[in-house]
């Protein structure tokens, strides 16, 4: 009987991660997925001179080698073993580093600066993608090229447009059409290779290091072209938390990069074996009479890979506001399924606008290519620093063995990031511009947020002396349960000041409860809420979230009434303060820009009680100013 058990056991994990393995497939290999669409292609753009077989192999060669070094060496076997309880990306990597284990602005504002350059290249990544695709119309006939634009433009409004409904019904079909169009991939790769098997010579590094070595500038700048073919590789751990390292790793290694590296390959021999390197080598792959099927097929695994990189804007959005660093945004839950599964309307319409504009500017891929990967190659930089501090504090590396692993992904990543610099002035500038832009977001909100918390605590008052106050004026207690939200770890709020000193009563239980988030994604039910008397009837609670959480007040506090809280959940309101910001000039306030920034995005956020879940006719606001 134990051993059906062990068995039965052993069979649910393995139908468990092939279910895993098909989600994963679909929702983080979409961007990598599709960069065969136009890499080859921008590399062949960027080669000078005559395209002979040793530049052929050797491009093949360094796109092969990037995709081992950077995706399957840094990111599968080293990134994706430094986890913060399960969640991966950069901004759990930050939080990490940067404040759990110990409080450290700098690399806060490395992993804020990773973070905003993400959104960067995120509006980029959805308009070169789906233009990618479609261009294949043009392969079909010239007579299409006037419908390519317009035809982008429609899916991709369309695409942002059903963004409010969920992905949980589309998301089933996702793996199964990226497992067709990985199987596509192979098979033209595959046919293309038996017309000049030589071309599987570029496996060889030798090839690659050669032309970087004998071709001069160009040679090096070519990098900013080769490095497009790992610009989702970043999602491989980003995505970690929502479907385990494991799966990640095996449809990498058994589906993935099999199958890029046979489709480059196969681009590659068509060019050996004579034909134009200034058509679209993927497109050539095909046969004439399946053109217009792998035009659809790739449009939907654009489609796809888009909607990956917008659902991780949803989720790293979600991470920075419960860390503090943007304002309160409208979270919209699309399915009770999975927990991963949100909306974001403000960012989704923001990420809409700047995409379908950049694509209307830009009009074709080509030209697109020539903006793409500079803010990729700063934020994988960027992670490759906070690898070093993970190897050394995390899994506890001697200095000596930290320093020279992470030293080679630094000087990749490097290599890289300067090679993409080249394109600053050719369209860079966009996604460093918009990067600068949600930067700024985050550090203006985050540090009037800080100076709103110091005006408060210059006016608190401490417990003793505030109940002393109370009985001296003999202020009645009167029925019911008070629940005071505070950003204070200790003495009274000032919204409880100002309602006893306007009332002149205070209920007979009174709840003063913190709300933090801490360093992890995700809390333990009986660690998330804590609390302890301070005073006769009053207690003081604190309620931690994890930062992929979403605060839900009044479902915690059932779990302080099974406690021993004396909170009558049939009789309570809640009190919070609404702060109205107004400048002050003295030496500790903000510059006057700055406080006027903040003061709109705070009265543009999402309103305390709707944030918390707070059932709106059991809500007293307090409004009141505070000068910044």
């Amino acid at each position: 009987m134990a051993n059906l058990t062990e068995s039965d056991a052993h069979a649910s994990h393995e139908a468990s991660t092939k279910i895993l393995c098909l989600s994963a497939l679909g929702m983080v290999f979409g961007d990598i997925g599709t960069s065969p669409l136009y890499t080859l292609k921008t590399v062949l753009d960027l080669t000078e001179g005559t395209l002979d077989r040793g530049a052929l192999l050797g491009s093949l060669s360094l796109i092969i080698w990037t995709l081992v070094l950077v995706t399957w060496i840094k990111y599968v076997n080293f990134a994706m073993r430094v986890d913060n309880d399960g969640e991966g990306g950069i901004l759990a990597l930050m939080s990490l580093l940067g404040i759990k284990l110990q409080p450290r602005p700098f690399i806060v504002a490395i992993g804020l600066i990773g973070a905003a350059l993400i959104y960067g290249d995120g509006a980029i990544t959805p308009a070169i993608s789906v233009l990618s695709a479609l261009e294949g119309l043009s392969t079909i006939t010239p007579a299409f090229d006037a419908y390519v634009l317009p035809l982008a433009v429609i899916i991709l409004v369309a695409l942002f447009s059903v963004q409010c409904k969920g992905t949980a019904r589309i998301g089933n079909i996702f793996g199964p059409v990226m497992i067709l169009w990985f199987l596509a991939l192979a098979a033209m790769g595959i046919w293309g290779v038996v017309q000049h098997p030589s071309v599987l010579l570029a496996i060889n590094p030798i090839y690659g290091l050669r032309y970087l070595l004998t071709h001069g500038t160009n040679g090096f700048f070519i990098l900013g072209g080769v490095f497009l073919c790992v610009t989702g590789a970043e999602a491989l751990y980003a995505d970690m938390g929502h479907f385990g390292a494991r799966p990640i790793r095996l449809v990498w290694s058994g589906i993935v990069f099999p199958s890029l590296v046979i489709n480059y390959a196969g681009q590659t021999a068509l060019i050996l074996d004579g034909a134009s390197p200034t058509d679209n080598m993927f497109y050539k792959l095909c046969p004439e009479q399946l053109l217009m099927p792998l035009v659809i097929l790739a449009t939907l695994a654009t489609i796809i890979a888009s909607q990956a990189i917008i659902t991780g804007a949803f989720s790293m959005t979600k991470q920075a506001i419960q860390l503090g660093w943007l304002p309160r945004l409208e979270i919209k839950q699309t399915s009770a399924r999975g927990y991963g599964q949100i909306y974001v309307s403000v960012v989704n319409w923001l990420l809409m606008i700047v995409t379908v504009g950049i694509t209307i500017g830009f009009k074709k891929s080509d030209n697109l290519a020539s903006a793409y990967g500079i803010a990729v190659s700063a934020t994988m930089l960027a992670t490759s620093v906070l690898l070093y501090i993970a190897m050394r504090e995390v899994w506890k590396w001697g200095f000596i063995r930290a320093f020279i692993v992470a030293s080679i992904f630094i000087i990749v990543d490097t290599c890289f990031f300067l090679a993409n610099l080249s394109k600053f002035f050719d369209g860079g500038y966009v996604p460093i511009l918009l990067a600068a832009l949600i930067y700024g977001v985050m550090f203006v909100w985050h540090r009037g947020m800080e100076a709103v918390s110091e005006r408060v605590r210059e006016e608190l008052v401490p417990m003793d002396v505030f109940m002393t106050q109370i009985q001296k004026a003999d202020v009645p207690r009167v029925q019911g349960t008070a629940i005071f939200l505070t950003r204070t770890e200790q003495n009274v709020p000032p919204v409880m000041v100002w309602h006893v000193r306007k009332n002149h009563v205070l209920h007979q239980q009174v709840l003063i409860l913190k709300v933090k988030t801490v360093s992890m994604p995700w809390t333990n039910d009986d660690k998330q809420l804590t609390f302890r008397e301070v005073a006769h009837g009053v207690w003081r609670g604190t309620a931690s979230y994890g930062f992929m959480e979403r605060p839900d007040i009044p479902r915690l506090l059932k779990q302080a009434e099974a406690a021993g809280c004396p909170i009558d959940l049939n009789d309570m309101t809640y009190y919070i303060g609404h702060e109205t910001i107004i400048p002050w000039e003295d030496d500790k306030s903000l510059p006057r820009w700055m406080e006027a920034i903040f003061a709109f995005m705070q009265r543009n956020s999402l309103h305390l009680s709707d944030y918390f879940q707070l059932p709106p006719d059991e809500v007293v606001e307090i409004g009141r100013q505070v000068s910044i």
